[in-house]
């Protein structure tokens, strides 16, 4: 199935960022905004949810404690217990080392393979990119026609693109749909289409 967009070519971050704010401003949505570098206020302008990977990294992170902790305590207490100069069995701070490493170990893995998910990247399928500019020098603002699918929102978008400071204004149909992000609830622009 076949997914088109709307692309506005920035060639400043600030001009991107005014642009983003006038379209929420006039009712309609940025699906994805891709820059060579994080911009400041972004996810606010676009009203983003906060991200929960922190909440998933803290989730692994537990489990590489627990995991640490459990390993250590089924090899040096139940497995093998061997008393090393005169500490007992469970020795939680000969323990820390290793619990240390295991909940970065597992934080740092977790939230990688989260990240890749979320974003549907995979090794199976091919990586289809927007615009190759947008890891150089260029900023991309894309809106989904599937959301705002008739001629005149099409038309009202292209010419709000063209007066925010775009260079270029283009259409990119995709075989791979945009994962769509996590908005903010926002009843003005739930009202005005």
């Amino acid at each position: 199935m076949q997914h088109k967009y709307i692309l506005g070519v920035y060639d400043d971050d600030d001009t991107l960022l005014d642009a983003v704010k006038r379209l929420r401003a006039e009712g309609y949505r940025a699906h994805e905004v891709f820059s060579p570098f994080p911009i400041h206020g972004l996810d606010e302008a676009m009203g983003l949810q906060d991200t929960r990977l922190h909440t998933a990294g803290f989730i692994y992170g537990a489990t590489g404690t627990l995991t640490a902790v459990g390993a250590m305590t089924a090899i040096q207490v139940l497995d093998w217990p061997i008393i090393v100069g005169g500490k007992p069995f469970f020795s939680l701070p000969a323990f820390v080392p290793i619990i240390f490493e295991l909940t970065v170990l597992f934080a740092a893995i977790g939230m990688v393979v989260t990240f890749y998910i979320r974003n549907g990247f995979s090794i199976f399928k091919p990586l289809e990119v927007v615009d190759k500019r947008a890891t150089d020098d260029k900023f991309i603002l894309a809106l989904c026609c599937k959301q705002y699918s008739s001629d005149e929102d099409q038309g009202k978008i292209r010419s709000l693109l063209r007066s925010t400071g775009a260079s270029e204004v283009n259409d990119r149909v995709m075989q791979t749909e945009l994962l769509p992000n996590l908005f903010k609830a926002d009843e003005e622009l739930v009202a005005h289409h």
